[in-house]
């Protein structure tokens, strides 16, 4: 997991207008470096590679009678939609993921693919929590919590810059607002 030889660093994430972001990702990845640290945050990522979301889903539409399973069912289709979307983006930008670009930052778990523009995990966490929360309110909590720290994760454990995650944030709420007006639910 070297950077491509044909591109030195300091062409990967070229000036100041990167500096803030790579700053910011080392800081989070040392403070990641801490057992307990990366064990929550390891484990909260390894939720949010769906398995969260799934069981979510499960139980809206098993216990939510017709209204749960068609949440369910609007949650799975704006996923495969973020699915989709994110997988196009990465292969269009191909930035390399932090941990190979940027001096002082370590990959904390392995990643689920090459890439680190957007953050698929934060996209997807975003787009899921906007629906689910559009059909169940009383979620919020939980979910606006796990989202975040979800999103937290993927630069504290050096698989994504700050940036990945504000874009997959705005990327994934433009994703989930379209998803309720395509539904007739947005106001």
């Amino acid at each position: 997991m070297n950077t491509p030889p044909s591109l030195p660093t300091s062409e990967l994430l070229p000036g100041p207008r990167f500096a803030l972001d790579r700053r910011v990702c080392v800081i989070a990845n040392h403070w990641g470096a801490r057992r307990v640290v990366g064990a929550c945050f390891g484990m909260i990522s390894r939720l949010g590679d769906g398995m969260f979301w799934y069981a979510l889903m499960a139980a809206l539409a098993a216990v939510g009678g017709q209204r749960g399973l068609i949440a369910a069912m609007h949650m799975a289709v704006t996923g495969l939609a973020a699915l989709l979307l994110y997988r196009v983006l990465k292969r269009w930008t191909r930035r390399p993921r932090p941990y190979r670009a940027c001096p002082g930052v370590i990959a904390h778990v392995p990643p689920l693919d090459e890439f680190s523009f957007p953050s698929g995990h934060t996209l997807q966490a975003v787009g899921f929590s906007i629906v689910a929360l559009a059909w169940y309110p009383m979620l919020a909590p939980l979910l606006l919590g796990f989202t975040a720290l979800v999103a937290a994760s993927r630069v504290i454990l050096g698989l994504h810059y700050p940036s990945d995650v504000l874009a997959a944030i705005v990327i994934g709420g433009v994703l989930g607002g379209a998803s309720l007006w395509l539904a007739g639910l947005s106001g």
